[in-house]
């Protein structure tokens, strides 16, 4: 090895050379690590912003207004309902009438009720689970999401699932031939 390296001239010019070669190779092909660090900040930055532009949202007052009235129809919906068993009590006569009424009406529009009723409600779905706090967004976490992809979070005591640890410890236990 004293040899080698008294003949190339010292383990310094061997990782210069090194370097150089490095160097050299990194002009005709990128270096994809560094890529891949750059891409993951500018998404970072990006998502950053993002969030800070959503972080102090408060409602103003339209969207108090259309909040209150988006909040009608459910109520309205299972009071309507109870209603109508009332007034099947009260007066027969008249809730039959209206029954025969109601037994008239096309099935397509049914269905087109039931289309409207169902995305109406399917979207106040959807917006509580894009905004669980009521009005405002929830904080962007990049960081903790960049972990869970690497597989390098760690593991804390609610990821654990003590049924089925013993589950496996009396799997090993009760293995046959071991003595």
């Amino acid at each position: 090895m004293g040899l080698i390296s008294r003949a190339l001239g010292g383990a310094n010019t061997v990782s210069a050379a090194g370097r150089a070669v490095s160097d050299v190779a990194e002009v005709f092909h990128a270096n994809e690590t560094r890529a891949l660090e750059l891409s993951a900040a500018a998404q970072r930055a990006a998502l950053d912003a993002h969030g800070e532009e959503f972080q102090h949202a408060r409602p103003g007052l339209f969207d108090r207004v259309i909040n209150g009235i988006n909040r009608i129809p459910r109520p309205m919906l299972a009071l309507g309902t109870m209603g109508l068993f009332v007034f099947a009590m009260v007066d027969p006569q008249a809730f039959a009438a209206r029954m025969v009424g109601l037994n008239e009406v096309p099935e397509p529009l049914w269905w087109l009720l039931g289309a409207i009723v169902s995305f109406y409600f399917g979207a106040r779905e959807m917006h509580y689970f894009r905004t669980p706090n009521g009005s405002r967004l929830p904080r962007m976490r990049p960081d903790r999401l960049a972990e869970d992809a690497t597989g390098t979070a760690q593991s804390t005591a609610a990821d654990e699932n003590p049924a089925l640890e013993r589950w496996l410890r009396h799997q090993r236990e009760s293995e046959p031939g071991e003595a």
